[in-house]
């Protein structure tokens, strides 16, 4: 593997944690490389979380050089066994630009409408994990009951209507537009979408939505959580909604696949 990445200065955050920036790269070729790397590693990270529901879920990221389009997990490989090699380019027709497996029709519908949609993301993480679920049945959306939750205070929104599997484009186009410029949509009878201006935020969000979620169910179970307060969770949205340090905390999750499961970077 051969890093491309410069880090030339830190991050400008809320948290005053030293966070490096945002990498460098020399090439749209390096650039292109490590996204696919970031993004072979984010399947293989919700492998590991146990994300996995058959042939459901996928991550995506644009492509850093042609906007229309957006390197994704293909249709059935199994989040444990993706490598960079699996990885398939898709184009704003549904086409595999790029790749030897086809494109799952629910990752078209939903990822090319939200890119189109949503200019800013260019990382967004979809998957029919449990939590989320039970939280959609119930029609509830994270409360800020805890810091890590609070980084969706206001940055969430619930999607009522359910039409099927979600494999249309007009589908996908009213998730998109529900989901505006926010991090996080919880899909009744469906499950969760996060997105963020990088595939490493994306996937953190979603990452922390879904154990916000088994948070809240388990508080709820066990009593009558007290939330935090309009203006304590503004407080702590600074801090843990803030970007980079979503984009760090998945850094962290690479080292450690990269570590366990280097296979993962076969290209």
């Amino acid at each position: 593997m051969s890093e491309t990445t410069v880090h030339a200065h830190l991050a400008d955050t809320a948290t005053g944690l030293p966070i490096p920036g945002d990498p460098e790269f020399s090439s749209f070729e390096d650039e292109r490389l490590h996204r696919k790397q970031r993004l072979a590693a984010a399947v293989r990270i919700f492998g590991r979380y146990g994300f996995g529901e058959g042939i459901s879920g996928h991550i995506s990221v644009r492509d850093p050089e042609h906007s229309d389009l957006f390197w994704v997990n293909p249709f059935g490989v199994s989040f444990r066994r993706v490598c960079v090699s699996d990885l398939i380019c898709v184009d704003s027709d549904g086409v595999v630009t790029h790749g030897k497996h086809a494109v799952n029709p629910s990752a078209f519908a939903i990822h090319s409408q939200i890119h189109r949609l949503c200019p800013n993301s260019d990382g967004i993480a979809h998957g029919h994990t449990r939590y989320s679920r039970a939280l959609g049945a119930l029609g509830r959306l994270l409360e800020p009951i805890d810091q890590e939750s609070a980084a969706f205070h206001r940055n969430q929104v619930f999607f009522e209507d359910y039409f099927g599997p979600a494999v249309d484009l007009d589908q996908g186009v009213s998730i998109a537009t529900e989901l505006g410029d926010r991090s996080a949509v919880l899909l009744r009878h469906h499950g969760l979408i996060t997105k963020g201006k990088t595939l490493e935020e994306a996937v953190h969000w979603f990452l922390t939505f879904e154990s916000c979620a088994q948070v809240q169910l388990l508080a709820a179970a066990a009593g009558q959580p007290r939330a935090m307060t309009a203006e304590q969770a503004a407080l702590a949205k600074q801090g843990f909604g803030d970007r980079q340090l979503a984009r760090f905390s998945f850094q962290l999750l690479w080292e450690e696949i990269v570590h366990d499961e280097p296979d993962f970077l076969d290209e």
